[in-house]
Formats: C-alpha cells, structure tokens, sequence
C-alpha cells in the first residue's frame, strides 16, 4: 500500500487538476471558434480524451523530474518517494514513459494536430527535466512553454481556434515562467529580484487576460470578477513572500500561483463561454486545494 502511494505522490495529483483546467479553457475557445454548442455531444468526448491526454503528460513529466532530481533530492528532500525507498528508480521510470506515451496516444485520437502538439509538449517535459531547470532563463521559459502548449491542446478541439488565438498560449508561459523564476528560492529561501520580476509578469498576465474580455465583448463583466479573485489569490502569498522570502513562503506562494491556475483558465475560459462554464472550471479548486492538503504540489 506505501509502495502504491508513493507512487501516486510522484504524478502531483493536485497538480492534474490543473491541467485538466487547461483543456477545459482551450477548449472553450474551441466552442467558440467552431461553433459547437457548449454542453453538445461532440465537444464533451473530446474533451474528456484530451484531459486523458493532458493527465498522461502533465503526470508523466512530473515523475520524471523526480527521476532526474533523484541524486539532489538525496541531499536536499529525501522524504520524496524515491529518495526514501518507498518507489523506485527504475519503477518511476518505467511510469513515467508509460505516462507520457499514454497522453500522446490519447491525443492522437482527436486529431493529428492534437498529437503533435502532445508530443511536444512531452518532449519539452523531458527537456526541462533533464537540462532546462539548470538554465536561469531558459528553465522558467521552457516550463512556461510545457503548460502554453497544454492551453493549446485544449484549442486543438478545432483547428480554427488554434488558427485564430494560438497567441493566447503566451498567458500561461509567462505565468508558468514566473512561478518557476520563484520556486528556484524553495529549499534555501528566495531573493527579492526574483519575486519583484514575477509580480510584473503576473501583472501582464492579468492585462491580456483583462484585454482578451474587451475584445471578446459578450462576457467583460463576468471575466473581470474571475479575474480579480486570481489576482487576490496569486499576489497575496506573493506580498507575503516579498516581505519575508523565507523558504516556507516561498513554497506557499509557488503552490497557490499552481492552484490558482484553475481560476486564471476560468477566467480565459469566461471571455468566450461565460459565467455558468467558468464557474463550472473553478469548481475544479476546491478538488485541487483538497489533494494539495494530502499531496505535495511542489
């Protein structure tokens, strides 16, 4: 039962949540984009084989970051589940390819485009795992582009979404780049250059996302109410953390920028589809903040 579980702990099942959050707001510009209705047939399976697809990729890159952590994790988290003998190098692995393949499979059978971008994002997983989280800039960018392409699997529900607001993958990449920028300080504690960086990239992402309601006409209110409850959410622990870029803080400001993720994709999600869908996203939250109280996000 231990040897199960510490299995499970690698794939950060609260962080699946919000890549799952990710489908569902790409594939709420899909809806739009193709003119599908919202609760019709078509749009729910593929949806579902995509979120397949993302837990697949997102789980499967996850567990193999902690594969190629696991001589540092010795050191600096020995409690993680290979460290601490309760799963195995080689098990984790072999379930990390698994994963990986998995969502790439799951992805091929929406469409071609859906498959390439899956093996993409696969591919920059392992890139980021393996050599990218060594690199200052490229590290924060390459995980950024892993959940822009997540966004754009979700669009890949019809290619005419991913024709006409592909640019909308450059939310999450300078979301993502901003929570991976901090999380450097998670162990040792984090410096204040960091933190101020990512409290001017988070702002940014609000402005598109504030700019995406205005062009999208039909639901600015609603968005701009999704919108302001995620900016409380991600600058609060931030302020703390900038005040006291202690180590602890800086994990509770990394850990609420991952969760907080579902709030920013119903936000994204709201500008297309309104209140009624986004709120149906964000009751993903509680599901994610309830595991992250049994798992660890970070």
């Amino acid at each position: 039962m231990k040897t199960l579980l510490a299995y499970i702990r690698l794939t950060r099942p609260a962080n699946l949540v919000t890549a799952v959050a990710d489908i569902a707001a790409g594939v709420a510009v899909a809806i739009i984009a193709c003119g599908y209705e919202t609760c019709s047939p078509l749009p729910i399976i593929i949806m579902m084989r995509l979120s397949m697809a993302t837990i697949g990729l997102y789980a499967g890159g996850v567990v193999m970051n902690d594969v190629a952590d696991y001589e540092l994790d010795k050191i600096e988290r020995p409690e993680r589940p290979i460290p601490s003998g309760f799963a195995s190098k080689e098990g984790a692995t072999v379930l990390g390819i698994t994963l990986l393949l998995a969502g790439i499979f799951f992805a091929a059978q929406v469409s071609w485009l859906s498959g390439i971008i899956a093996a993409s994002i696969a591919v920059l997983a392992l890139l980021y795992d393996y050599l990218g989280k060594h690199h200052n800039f490229f590290g924060p960018v390459n995980m950024g582009l892993c959940r822009g392409g997540n966004l754009l699997l979700g669009m890949s529900a019809c290619r005419d979404a991913v024709d006409s607001y592909f640019w909308l993958a450059i939310i999450p990449v300078i979301y993502i780049s901003a929570i991976t920028m901090i999380s450097r300080g998670e162990v040792v504690g984090g410096n204040k250059t960091a933190i101020r960086y990512a409290s001017l990239m988070y702002a940014i992402v609000a402005g598109i996302i504030a700019y995406l309601s205005i062009i999208t006409k039909n639901y600015f209110y609603p968005a701009l109410i999704f919108l302001a409850l995620f900016t409380f959410l991600i600058y609060r622990p931030l302020i703390v953390a900038y005040n006291k870029p202690e180590a602890i803080n800086i994990r509770s400001a990394v850990k609420t920028g991952i969760i907080s993720l579902i709030v920013m994709d119903a936000a994204i999600a709201t500008c297309f589809t309104g209140w009624v869908y986004g709120l149906c996203l964000l009751a993903l939250l509680p599901v994610s903040v309830l595991l992250a109280r049994i798992f660890a996000v970070t």
